[in-house]
């Protein structure tokens, strides 16, 4: 289970250094096997443990190809989706096409999301973080959250 906020910095390259405590869990879950793609609601990547996405890749497969809202998200989700390795210092690389959809420059902002990873551009989850917590103050949240206490 992956949760947290860290602040990463991105090499020029693209490549950024995953925090230890995730290496570890990642090495013993994963052997390092790790599928990157991008979010389609929000300006962010999603990376997932192999053994999580080949979860998320089979019902996508399922879904009906004449339906194009199905095609749509099979396209952006599966067509994004890139296969990352650890390098020898644990880094992975952020292709290019997906650094350019994020909008991902000089840092990251990795979010632990369970069983995935979000990582965002830094100035972009500032912005967003801002704006979801403004929404929230004026009562905007679903029913079945309203329910639990923290």
């Amino acid at each position: 289970m992956f949760r947290g906020i860290n602040v990463i910095s991105v090499e020029a390259k693209g490549r950024f250094a995953m925090p230890a405590r995730y290496r570890e869990q990642l090495e013993e879950e994963t052997s390092h096997q790790l599928v990157m793609t991008i979010d389609t609601e929000e300006r962010c990547l999603l990376l997932y443990p192999m053994a999580a996405w080949e979860t998320i890749e089979n019902k996508l497969a399922k879904l009906p190809s004449f339906d194009p809202a199905a095609r749509r998200v099979q396209r952006l989700l599966i067509g994004h989706a890139t296969e990352l390795d650890f390098d020898g210092q644990g880094r992975l690389l952020i292709p290019q096409e997906l650094r350019d959809y994020a909008g991902i420059e000089k840092k990251i902002v990795l979010l632990g999301q369970s069983n995935k990873f979000e990582l965002w551009s830094e100035e972009v989850w500032q912005a967003r973080r801002t704006t979801w917590i403004e929404e929230q103050g004026k009562g905007n949240l679903p029913e079945d959250l309203r329910s639990i206490s923290l």
